[in-house]
C-alpha cells in the first residue's frame, strides 16, 4: 500500500497505513487500526479494530490480533500467534513458533513448510508483553497478566501474574491497570483486590 498516511476503505473500514508499510491484501484490517513505517503484515493475517503498530512490526501469515492491540515497534509475531482485545506487546518482543528450530533436516536437506510444525502462542485480554521478552511456543498468556521485560516465558502464566527473569517465574500479582498487589490493600486506581484477582 502507497500513499502518505493512506485511508482505505474496505468494506466500510477505514484504517491508516504509512506508505513504507508492506501489507498483503489477503490481510484484514478492522477500523480505525493505523499502520506505521516499515511494518509488514503477512497473507491472511487479522488485525483488530483500533490496533496501532509501531515502527518496524513484523505480523506473520495468519496472525490474528483483537481489539485496540499496542505492538510497539520491532516486535516480531510469528504464525501461530492469537492476540485478545487490549493486548499491549513492548518493543523488540518475539513470538516465536517452532519448539525445534532447525535449518535443515537430519540428512542436511533444507527444511520446507512440510518438515515442522508451528506452534501457538495465545495472549489473552488485557495482558503485557514487557519489551525485549521471549514467548517460547505453545504458552499461553493469562488475561491482565504482565511479563517483566527481558523475560523468557517457557510456560503459560496465569491471569494477573506477574513474571520475570530466564526463564520466567512469578513473583507476584497485578490488577487491571497493571499496578502491583498486595494482601489486604487494593488498587487505588482500579479497585482490584489480591483475593479477586488469583481466584
Amino acid at each position: 500500500m502507497t500513499a502518505n498516511d493512506t485511508i482505505r476503505a474496505a468494506t466500510s473500514i477505514a484504517f491508516r497505513v504509512h506508505p513504507t508499510a508492506d501489507v498483503s491484501p489477503t490481510a484484514r484490517i478492522g477500523s480505525g487500526a493505523q499502520i506505521w513505517h516499515h511494518v509488514q503484515i503477512r497473507d491472511h493475517a487479522e488485525i483488530g479494530p483500533g490496533c496501532i503498530l509501531g515502527k518496524g512490526v513484523y505480523i506473520d501469515a495468519y496472525v490474528r490480533l483483537g481489539a485496540n492491540c499496542k505492538i510497539q515497534n520491532y516486535s516480531l509475531l510469528y504464525r501461530g500467534a492469537t492476540l485478545g482485545n487490549g493486548v499491549f506487546i513492548g518493543p523488540a518482543v518475539v513470538l516465536t513458533n517452532d519448539r525445534y528450530p532447525r535449518a535443515v533436516t537430519p540428512d542436511g536437506t533444507l527444511k520446507g513448510e512440510a518438515d515442522w510444525e508451528c506452534g501457538e502462542t495465545h495472549i489473552e485480554d488485557g495482558a503485557s508483553i514487557g519489551a525485549r521478552a521471549v514467548l517460547v511456543t505453545g504458552i499461553r498468556i493469562g488475561r491482565w497478566a504482565m511479563v517483566g521485560a527481558g523475560s523468557v516465558v517457557t510456560r503459560d502464566v496465569r491471569p494477573h501474574a506477574l513474571v520475570l527473569g530466564t526463564p520466567a517465574r512469578q513473583v507476584g500479582w497485578v490488577c487491571r491497570c497493571g499496578r502491583p498487589l498486595v494482601e489486604g490493600a487494593p488498587c487505588p486506581a482500579c479497585g482490584d483486590a489480591l483475593d479477586d484477582v488469583r481466584g
